[in-house]
């Protein structure tokens, strides 16, 4: 029961406590599908963050070194020519923002869908 100290005020916990509800059955039945959409997108924003972040300190010249490929490596390189082929920068970064825009976007989605206070 010691676990449960954190939840505990709130209603639906208590309410299953008192039924006989076993430890499993709630955190089973109650608590995760009450935490699940937060997780998820949690997920999405830390993965979200992680993909501005490395490129980023690519950028900088601090993250992936340049044999490797890196959209931070593409766009320090794509600087140089921008005034006679501006498409060599303006690409990487259009992936990059389209990727964590989608990503926050399906995790915005998949909150919507899982989340139980809106069924």
């Amino acid at each position: 029961m010691a676990r449960y100290r954190r939840s505990r005020p709130k209603q639906f916990i208590e309410a299953a406590h008192a039924v006989g509800a076993a430890a499993r059955r709630i955190l089973g039945r109650h608590l995760l599908p009450n935490l699940l959409p937060a997780l998820i997108v949690q997920a999405t924003l830390f993965m979200a963050d992680a993909i501005l972040i490395e490129s980023g300190l690519s950028y900088l010249g601090v993250g992936i070194q340049p044999p490797a490929p890196s959209w931070g490596n593409m766009l320090v390189h794509g600087r140089r020519y921008v005034d006679s082929a501006w498409w060599i920068a303006t690409c990487p970064g259009t992936a990059v923002f389209l990727t964590v825009r989608s990503i926050t976007l399906v995790g915005d989605g998949l909150r919507d869908a899982l989340d139980p206070c809106r069924r």
